[in-house]
């Protein structure tokens, strides 16, 4: 069963014009939910990675997934306001918008090598804001990791440009 006909298209959400990946149907299934985890392992199951970080909301259900099926700690980037302890924070646009992302100041310690993971990429924004916080706390993203990429959209070759690793399990073309 390929994964990507386990993800929902919803037209015009969250607004005209967009086409929402949706991935409650994939995660709902067990064994495409599994098949998920286990690509994703297997592809970072050889590197070095001292933790996992994922941005909210999503790529925490996928992150914290992975996280502990390689045997790793996890991080949650978080919009802003929502961590309890002293945070730094990092403002980016996105298609549809503009928002801040917030990680804890002792989330990740000086030098160690930290796997991305978010459910979807697409212009980069999101993505590129979490590397940023991660950099600021002395991390070292080794690679960003997503279920879906829309590559009509240039977050991934940015990425790629970046020197960033992203790697992604299906693509949908279009916005």
């Amino acid at each position: 069963m390929p994964i990507k006909s386990l993800i929902r298209t919803i037209p015009h959400y969250p607004k005209q014009g967009i086409q929402f990946r949706d991935i409650t149907t994939l995660l709902k299934d067990p064994i495409g939910f599994g098949m998920v985890i286990d690509a994703l392992a297997q592809h970072y199951v050889d590197q070095k990675i001292d933790k996992i970080a994922g941005i909210e909301a999503r790529g925490f259900i996928i992150g914290a997934a992975l996280a502990y099926k390689l045997g790793l700690g996890f991080v949650p980037i978080r919009k802003s306001g929502k961590l309890p302890a002293k945070t730094v924070g990092h403002d980016y646009a996105l298609e549809y918008g503009a928002d801040r992302v917030e990680i804890h100041l002792d989330a990740i310690a000086e030098g160690e090598q930290v796997l991305l993971v978010d459910d979807l990429i697409a212009t980069g924004g999101t993505a590129e804001a979490a590397v940023t916080l991660i950099q600021k706390l002395g991390g070292v993203v080794m690679g960003c990791a997503f279920v879906i990429d829309l590559p009509d959209l240039g977050g991934s070759k940015r990425l790629a440009e970046g020197q960033l690793k992203p790697f992604s399990l299906c693509e949908f073309e279009g916005n």
